[in-house]
């Protein structure tokens, strides 16, 4: 281009013309050059004693490093997460079981949709961009769903808690056994032509059968109600409340075993039948009543297991108990 380069400067203050030459081109490229060389040794010589101009190389690398390794890090907590999200379905399906079991609604995918709820805006710093951000958010998206999803269950369990104490106590007051030994009727329970007046009349329980003296049962746990001689049509009685709404009434005795206000346990030996009352034969009418109204009896019997075969069940799941 230019070997030389001349150029002429007037001074401000007069006349003078002065001449100023510049070196050749070649000159001046090849002095760049050489100074980018030294430059480049000098950051290379730095870099290999340890950043000692203080120009954060080895921070930035090490960074850099950091960066990479908490990626991964990042990358395996969510399948990690990801295998704890499958372990929580699997319990909420085994919870479903355990709620139908104690009687309790299945918790439905709508339900448990809306309790857990969809993705949620993650709240990472702005200055975290890119494939990091992503997998932060990601994350945090995952880990907030498996918290109401704990959450979520953990509330499905005390409720199967609640309901397990609350069946404990209502099944023990259940009047679920025959409570004498003997024959009944089926279809003792209704309108029938009573056997003494001859008329028809509502027969509020079931009469069972046997001997003056045969062993008379509680049907289930409860409290005494009433023990003694009335002076209706049923002679000497127990009246027992078993509560949750449920009574029980045994009739027609020769004696009671028990006063009035007496807790009682299922099974419990309450009197003896006898043929008190308004009655023509030896018989225990046995009612069953939940919440004042008369049910069936006949209902509530458990495979028609009378109360000496229910003590010897009891007995041997209580052994069975003992021994593990």
């Amino acid at each position: 281009m230019f070997r030389n380069a001349r150029f002429f400067v007037f001074s401000s203050s007069s006349l003078d013309l002065r001449e100023v030459r510049f070196f050749k081109t070649k000159l001046v490229a090849s002095g760049m050059a050489l100074g980018l060389c030294l430059l480049g040794l000098l950051l290379f010589g730095n870099i290999l004693v340890n950043d000692v101009l203080g120009l954060g190389y080895g921070e930035m690398s090490m960074l850099v490093s950091e960066n990479r390794v908490l990626k991964d890090q990042i990358r395996e907590m969510g399948r990690k997460m990801q295998v704890v999200q499958r372990t929580l379905e699997g319990l909420a399906e085994r919870g479903n079981e355990l709620r139908v079991s104690v009687d309790l609604q299945r918790i439905d995918d709508d339900t448990r949709s809306a309790s857990i709820g969809g993705t949620r805006e993650p709240s990472t710093s702005a200055f975290i961009t890119g494939e990091a951000g992503a997998l932060l958010a990601q994350s945090q998206s995952l880990i907030d769903r498996l918290t109401r999803e704990v959450r979520l269950q953990q509330q499905s369990y005390e409720e199967i808690q609640t309901r397990l104490k609350y069946n404990k106590g209502y099944f023990s007051c259940l009047p679920a056994i025959k409570p004498m030994a003997g024959p009944y009727s089926i279809g003792g329970f209704g309108m029938r032509l009573h056997p003494v007046l001859h008329v028809y009349r509502m027969h509020y329980g079931v009469d069972i059968i046997n001997d003056v003296g045969t062993d008379v049962y509680a049907a289930a746990d409860g409290v005494v109600h009433f023990a003694g001689r009335t002076q209706g049509g049923l002679g000497i009685l127990v009246e027992i409340n078993h509560g949750y709404g449920f009574a029980s009434l045994y009739g027609h005795l020769s004696q009671t075993l028990v006063p009035s206000g007496k807790a009682v346990k299922r099974g419990e030996l309450i009197g003896r039948c006898g043929r008190t009352g308004l009655v023509s034969g030896p018989h225990l009418h046995y009612e069953v009543r939940r919440s004042g109204v008369s049910q069936n009896p006949v209902d509530y019997f458990f495979d028609d297991i009378d109360a000496a075969r229910y003590r010897a069940l009891l007995a041997q799941a209580n052994a069975r108990t003992e021994e593990h």
